[in-house]
């Protein structure tokens, strides 16, 4: 298992989260993103800086995500594609995504979409709470320790 970072917008709290898992675990996390991201020194921590562009990041984990890898992403379509892969998607609010729930979350986003492309203000996300934290640490432990006890 590896876990790739879907780095541009992830939270700095859940990428200090992802830091000291890595540690822990001695799980390789690779954090990809268009600009460049301070990571600490680690052998388990890696940064990949990638051109500017659309999904040009989402790509690029699309590209080496393998089989059980683990993917920290708030893009859902990026999920969908990590899913499609048989790998696993967790959002930094800690929700997983699955194959069932991933086609109903692609179906609300593009409806939000759609609004906003039709003038509608809709927000947006709230801000990451302590809940979302300790959602997102817990569904880590568990996932990982899932892996490491296969």
């Amino acid at each position: 298992m590896k876990i790739w970072v879907d780095a541009d917008a992830c939270p700095v709290v859940i990428k200090e989260i992802l830091f000291k898992a890595a540690d822990r675990t001695k799980i390789t996390t690779t954090l990809v993103a268009n600009h460049y991201v301070r990571i600490p020194p680690s052998p388990f921590i890696k940064f990949m800086q990638v051109n500017s562009g659309f999904d040009v990041a989402d790509d690029e984990i699309v590209k080496r995500v393998e089989v059980n890898d683990l993917v920290i992403t708030s893009d859902i379509p990026l999920a969908d594609e990590v899913i499609t892969k048989q790998a696993i998607a967790l959002s930094p609010r800690g929700e997983l995504y699955t194959k069932e729930n991933i086609k109903s979350r692609l179906n609300i986003r593009d409806f939000m979409d759609t609004m906003r492309a039709s003038g509608v203000q809709t927000g947006g996300p709230a801000a990451l709470s302590q809940t979302d934290r300790q959602n997102f640490a817990n569904h880590l432990d568990r996932i990982i320790t899932q892996f490491t006890q296969s």
